[in-house]
């Protein structure tokens, strides 16, 4: 169940569904899921399936964070900057992206999934992600010393419509990846900004739980 080749297998149906960023799939070999998933649930760690995780929220499936990662590094040579993650759950995400990013901030509003994800983060061995308990439904306002800072911001859940608030907090080139959705339907969107104008692009459907307002 935590063997290399058990990983290896998980690699390469993503790499059967279509991912390809070399980078990503080595990223997503190396993060030991099994270290983010209730001990009830580690026989099904590298399923390609999202698992409960307790508070009402999941751990989102492999595919998604893959997809989700490639698409941040949109072909990027070396590693990004700053990366915002709207949701850290139990940190599992987060960990994937710290493979990628000098260092990774995400936003957690469920108290309880704080210390919870910051645990498994050390036992994984990840030292450049911030966990920060804060309202990520409001999260611009809180973040206005990391304006123009992030290479990418991406959802863990899903907004009910594209967050262009948070555009601002993006450097030059970023881009933001959010499903944006309901219960009826989810569509994973990815912004950029041109000259000033926010470009989105609607890739694929997905299902998430809902962002919620406050804390938990």
């Amino acid at each position: 169940m935590t063997s290399a080749r058990t990983r290896a297998r998980m690699v390469e149906r993503l790499r059967e569904k279509g991912i390809r960023d070399p980078i990503v799939l080595e990223a997503m070999g190396h993060v030991p899921r099994h270290l983010f998933v209730d001990e009830a649930m580690q026989t099904r760690a590298y399923d390609d399936d999202a698992l409960p995780i307790g508070q009402g929220q999941t751990i989102s499936q492999p595919y998604i964070v893959a997809r989700s990662a490639e698409l941040m590094r949109a072909g990027r040579v070396g590693q990004l900057g700053a990366v915002l993650e709207i949701g850290a759950g139990c940190g599992y995400q987060a960990a994937v992206l710290a493979r990628l990013a000098r260092e990774v901030l995400a936003i957690e509003r469920v108290p309880a999934l704080v210390p919870k994800a910051r645990r498994n983060l050390a036992a994984a061995q990840v030292r450049n992600v911030q966990i920060k308990l804060a309202d990520g439904s409001t999260i611009d306002g809180a973040l206005g010393e990391f304006l123009g800072a992030f290479d990418a911001i991406i959802f863990a859940a899903a907004a009910s419509e594209v967050p262009v608030q948070l555009l601002p907090l993006l450097a030059p080139g970023g881009r933001l990846l959010a499903p944006v959705g309901d219960a009826h339907g989810q569509t994973l969107v990815e912004v950029t900004v041109c000259e000033g104008v926010p470009k989105i692009k609607q890739l694929e459907s997905v299902y998430f739980v809902p962002v919620l307002g406050g804390l938990a």
